[in-house]
């Protein structure tokens, strides 16, 4: 992922002086029940909704969710199994602004329900350098027209285009527990967060399967996957370890993946912090908008990661492999323990490209750990603006706007200068 940092001198844009601190905590995310279905002709999602929260200290009667570009049609309080509608305002097609039935102490907890329909292929958003779009959910080839090239649908949240196919508060500094059940073309498999609990095929051709992620993380952590994958079923201890590749690579899954559980051992040992989710799954997709994402317990790939065998032997600690191990180690460093607020995504990422150097030296020894250590650093210091950037940067664009002749969406900018930061493989890390 590329990212953003606090200060730069003299920005050519006014607006980059403008001081982003952390978003004030009005509301918390407590659980989010997702129920979605998916239309491949229209390129829509429609959901239903049921999220717990709670006042995060003082007492309120609003609250407000990010939703971009959906069509809402319903907002209600559910109370005895009883759904109580509610005054809402659509802001800019944005934000709701929801007026709850009655004021709420941090003591009590409340569950809105919420029926919409999410039509990412209508909302017109940018991306940054590090990921090239920002409209949350992604249908590849839907109608089966381009030939040689599957049909898919997968989901990229960071920094906040969760927000595009389910209403929520849209913040790293919130972390929730969930649920989602994906109603999905039967002959499909499905990949979400946590454990699949439960399957159900219908008697329309479709099946639903349920997903339960037991553990909070943050809203740009979730995921969706669906598609025609071939499961690799591996496995670090009693935890499951799996690899969905198309069928073409399937074969190769070990050769490609098979370090994984070696890896979660080693990161497990060396953190002094066991592996803390249900299962890890990597999952290769086409069309990716940025390189990987370190969704919880689910990692999203982009096609370069596919190898055969006979490419392998070449590739050595390539970006591929490297990113394997920088995934991973994202589940303890940026979804275990997340960023306050994107001002300081940087340190995430700084993090998990240390990792990439511990698991070199460890699996292939000091030489090819200092090669890929001075690799990054001629890349960092290839570009002379970066010794005037600090590391963590609290002054970055809040909206979608013009900057160096590059417009960039909320929080895109961060991703960019993250970007310069880690130098020139960045653009494949997230």
């Amino acid at each position: 992922m590329g990212v953003a940092t606090a200060q730069e001198t003299q920005p050519a844009n006014p607006k980059m002086n403008i001081y982003r601190a952390t978003p004030p905590r009005i509301n918390d995310l407590v659980h989010t029940k997702l129920a979605v279905s998916f239309d491949y002709k229209k390129r829509y999602l429609y959901g239903k909704e049921w999220i717990t929260l709670k006042p995060h200290f003082y007492p309120t009667d609003t609250l407000r969710l990010d939703a971009k570009g959906m069509d809402i049609k319903t907002i209600a309080i559910v109370k005895n199994g009883q759904n109580i509608p509610l005054k809402f305002k659509y802001q800019d097609s944005l934000s709701l602004a929801i007026t709850l039935d009655k004021v709420y102490r941090n003591n009590e907890t409340y569950i809105v329900y919420i029926d919409y329909t999410s039509k990412p292929n209508e909302l017109h958003v940018k991306g940054s350098a590090a990921i090239s779009d920002a409209k949350g959910l992604y249908f590849i080839n839907p109608d089966g027209t381009e030939k040689d090239k599957p049909t898919q649908i997968w989901t990229q949240g960071e920094t906040e285009a969760s927000s595009c196919w389910f209403p929520t508060i849209d913040q790293g500094q919130q972390k929730t527990t969930a649920e989602i059940a994906m109603t999905v073309p039967a002959k499909y498999v499905s990949l979400s967060n946590g454990k699949l609990t439960s399957q159900k095929v219908n008697g329309n051709g479709t099946r639903t399967d349920v997903w339960k992620q037991d553990l909070p993380h943050s809203p740009y952590l979730f995921m969706m996957a669906v598609g025609d994958f071939k499961i690799y079923k591996d496995k670090w201890r009693d935890k499951e370890v799996n690899y969905y590749l198309e069928p073409k690579y399937a074969p190769y899954a070990k050769q490609i993946f098979g370090d994984t559980p070696e890896q979660i051992e080693f990161y497990s040992k060396t953190l002094g912090v066991d592996y803390p989710w249900a299962k890890y799954a990597q999952i290769v997709v086409r069309d990716y908008v940025s390189g990987a994402m370190e969704n919880t317990s689910a990692t999203l790939h982009g096609d370069y990661v596919q190898l055969t065998p006979r490419e392998l032997l070449d590739a050595g600690y390539d970006a591929g492999r490297s990113t394997i191990a920088h995934e991973l180690f994202h589940q303890w460093f940026g979804d275990l323990v997340t960023a306050e607020s994107w001002s300081n995504l940087t340190v995430n990422e700084s993090f998990a490209d240390f990792s990439e150097m511990l698991w070199a030296e460890h699996k292939y020894g000091q030489d090819e750990a200092d090669a890929h250590n001075y690799a990054g650093m001629m890349g960092y210091m290839g570009n002379p603006e970066n010794r005037t950037k600090n590391l963590v940067r609290f002054n970055y664009a809040d909206k979608e706007e013009v900057f160096d002749g590059v417009t960039y969406q909320k929080g895109g900018r961060i991703l960019n200068m993250l970007r310069n930061y880690l130098g020139k493989e960045a653009f494949i890390k997230a």
